[in-house]
């Protein structure tokens, strides 16, 4: 499995695949849709919060919002995983782009969860 993407490739595709500002994603994550959609251990909840349950992307988000804060050389390998994980979600969900507008779609929403804002490709 020796393939292991280096430090420099995850950060280059990182940066393509989180095109959503710090400021821009955190306003998102504050907003209800961010919170509408992803799967939550609970999944039974209208307001998406009960027990505890935030849903992974909305996680990933504020995860991304750490690493996005960071300088490159202070990333540590649990940052570094994060990140090629973002970029392998972001790469895999724009193959399954819905047709038509999708400014209101829970697709949509997904990808800005993790950093992702399709509106600007």
């Amino acid at each position: 499995m020796g393939m292991a993407k280096s430090h420099d490739e995850i950060w280059s595709e990182w940066q393509e695949a989180v095109n959503m500002t710090p400021a821009a994603l955190g306003k998102w994550l504050d907003s209800e849709e961010s919170k509408s959609v992803g799967d939550t251990q609970s999944g039974a909840a209208s307001s998406g919060k009960t027990g505890g349950g935030e849903s992974t992307g909305h996680k990933s988000g504020h995860r991304i919002l750490e690493i996005k804060n960071k300088k490159k050389a202070d990333l540590d390998e649990d940052d570094w995983s994060h990140m090629a994980k973002v970029v392998g979600y972001v790469h895999r969900h724009l193959k399954q782009r819905p047709k038509g507008d999708i400014a209101e779609t829970n697709w949509a929403y997904s990808l800005k969860n993790w950093g992702h804002d399709p509106a600007k490709d």
